[in-house]
């Protein structure tokens, strides 16, 4: 009964407020950062493994939490890196990803990449 009184009085429905998930990226496809702090978390139950992560501040002058795709990386400390959207599941406050090959964070793996090459930033090579 209560929201009919609603409509029926003129009261003004109220727009749902939708908030980004990526909030210190402002509205952009990707920031460039500076890396602050290079360590390894553990997932959350049930998964196992060691996961790298960047502590990364971007030109928002915000902090964000940033993972670190592929095998292999040569990041340190206040190298710059290009980060995206883009969590990981396993792992609470992260909701970046950095992107290989640019700027500082090299594209060079301990495996050779044929298959989701563009995910890593390998290019395309023959195989055969």
């Amino acid at each position: 009964m209560t929201g009919d009184w609603q409509i029926v009085f003129g009261a003004v429905r109220k727009t749902k407020k939708h908030n980004s998930s990526v909030r210190s990226l402002r509205k952009c496809p990707q920031r460039q950062g500076i890396c602050l702090k290079v360590r390894i978390v553990k997932p959350k139950k049930p998964n196992s493994a060691q996961r790298k992560i960047v502590k990364v501040r971007l030109t928002t002058k915000r902090n964000a939490m940033c993972r670190i795709i592929g095998q292999g990386h040569n990041l340190r400390d206040f190298s710059n890196v290009l980060v995206s959207g883009g969590r990981a599941p396993d792992l609470p406050g992260v909701r970046y990803r950095l992107i290989k090959g640019k700027l500082d964070f090299s594209r060079v793996e301990r495996i050779t990449r044929r298959y989701r090459r563009s995910k890593y930033g390998v290019p395309l090579r023959t195989y055969f």
